[in-house]
């Protein structure tokens, strides 16, 4: 649904749409974080806008098909927590019917601004794709909650048709009920990979292997977060009842190392079809290939996932501080109230380090009571069940940190790569040109290589190879940052030039 259009500013000259209702908050993200944020604000007395790119809230984690496939294409059995779902969309269809709450779907925010009296937010309207129109939002304060991105490492084969993230083939099942290849092969570290593999398994697809990086034994070093976490154990069994149904292999101190097309699995010329073959290896304590251990799987679509990377585009730009999330990359800095660096900027969820949809809607609450705080609305937040999220947040966080200290990327994995594997697909960089621009000391970090190579620098600005190049040429205890960029995603010329608004619109 979008935003109810002025029919004056209809008959205008081409423009940025506005509106001429107040808002107190804008939420940019309408996933777990941004759904329990923007329910809280609005209970509490807040009028408030929430925007996200998809057509329909719940974002990656509580993805569902169209609306009119819903009959047809039941995906309950892949979700879970669904009542937390229903009650959120429940309060926030309530405030929409009373005009609080102005919920726009299909809305690409490409950029944020601070000013005297709070921020500016500028989006793209797709309600009527290809048809595109700017949209300018303002209020006193701003929550982003957009989530985050699979964080890939490449490896040869790993540009064939067939190859997909993990987060993929699970978007491609919730969001249409399409189990993506017959022959799977999963791999990657962490426990994102299990529920995947159950839900394809689950679907019909015949779960070749699951390749996890890393060790089982690594949890026994840290049972105190698992303790005090009983539904993660709970979880955790669900999966392993359905893989052990399906007869799914769990293979750990495994990754896949390279993948191989049809043509090139039956000896004919040319560049190659679909994966047909993946080849898998166990591993030492680093990370590199055990001689003797490689192994030939046949295989028509390939799940790789080596956990996520918090989305900062709209952060970054505003001067937002960043902390180390534990887990090879940053995240937005917050304090207990998941306030950021900047007054009036807010952060919840995994922009602010992975850990999970529940850990997301706790900080989404957090983050609501903290606005109802700081801004002057009538009313104050219910104290006890304020405390109550702060204490889940830490719960919840704790086990974040324990996940990706067990579950971290093997160190010497760029041993898989051969110098004409490819490492930025949109450029077609390979490993070769960048170790190149690492000699003598030519590039010291991944923006230098971006420079020399041109690395980061297509359609997906780095979402895709930046983290591996990143690991190709920096430290080993350094974690990796994205570059700022002004335009967070991409738009038109004339969107953009719809955008120049002048100081008397409001919103």
């Amino acid at each position: 649904m979008s935003e109810p259009r002025d029919p004056v500013a209809q008959a205008e000259p081409p423009g940025p749409v506005t509106t001429r209702e107040p808002r107190d908050l804008v939420v940019v993200g309408a996933g777990p974080a941004g759904m329990a944020a923007a329910a809280t604000a609005l209970d509490g007395g807040l009028r408030v806008a929430l925007v996200d790119s998809g057509a329909a809230p719940g974002g990656q984690f509580w993805r569902h098909p169209p609306r009119h496939a819903q009959e047809t294409l039941p995906t309950a059995d892949l979700h879970h927590d669904l009542r937390t779902y229903r009650a959120l969309r429940a309060t926030l269809s309530a405030h929409e019917r009373t005009g609080r709450l102005t919920l726009l779907l299909n809305h690409h925010v490409w950029t944020t601004a601070r000013e005297d009296d709070g921020f500016t937010i500028h989006a793209v309207d797709r309600t009527r794709a290809p048809e595109e129109r700017a949209v300018v939002l303002r209020a006193p304060a701003l929550l982003v909650a957009t989530g985050a991105y699979d964080r890939q490492l490449p490896f040869p084969g790993w540009d064939l048709p067939g190859v997909l993230t993990a987060g993929g083939l699970q978007a491609l099942l919730k969001g249409g009920g399409v189990v993506a290849g017959r022959r799977v092969v999963l791999g990657g570290t962490g426990p994102f990979l299990l529920p995947v593999a159950a839900a394809l398994a689950a679907r019909g697809a015949e779960v070749v292997a699951v390749c996890e990086a890393a060790s089982p034994s690594a949890w026994l070093r840290r049972p105190v977060p698992l303790l005090r976490n009983p539904a993660k154990w709970a979880e955790a069994a669900g999966y392993a009842g359905t893989l052990a149904r399906h007869r799914v292999p769990v293979r750990t101190r495994t990754a896949i190392i390279g993948a191989e097309a049809e043509t090139e699995k039956e000896g004919k010329e040319g560049q190659g079809g679909r994966v047909a073959v993946v080849r898998t290896a166990s591993l030492d304590a680093d990370g590199r290939p055990l001689p003797g251990t490689e192994r030939r799987i046949e295989a028509d679509t390939v799940g790789v996932g080596w956990g996520f990377v918090p989305q900062l585009d709209l952060l970054l730009p505003l001067g937002c501080e960043l902390a180390d999330a534990g887990d090879g990359t940053t995240a937005a800095a917050v304090d207990d109230g998941q306030r950021t660096t900047v007054p009036g900027l807010y952060a919840a969820g995994e922009t602010c380090g992975v850990g999970g949809a529940a850990l997301a809607v706790s900080e989404g609450r957090v983050a609501a009571v903290s606005v109802l705080t700081d801004l002057p609305v009538p009313g104050r937040p219910n104290a006890r069940r304020a405390a109550a999220e702060r204490r889940a947040v830490a719960r919840h966080r704790t086990f974040a940190r324990a996940m990706a200290q067990a579950h971290p990327l093997p160190p010497a994995w760029p041993a898989w790569l051969t110098d004409d594997t490819t490492v930025c697909r949109c450029e077609e960089v390979t490993a070769g040109a960048v170790r190149t621009a690492c000699a003598d000391d030519a590039a010291s970090d991944h923006r230098q290589v971006k420079q020399l190579t041109r690395a980061g620098m297509g359609w997906c600005q780095g979402r895709m190879c930046g983290p591996a190049v990143h690991c190709l040429v920096s430290a080993r205890d350094q974690p990796y940052t994205p570059a700022e960029r002004l335009i967070a995603t991409p738009v038109t010329l004339g969107a953009l030039a719809d955008s120049g608004e002048s100081t008397s619109d409001h919103t």
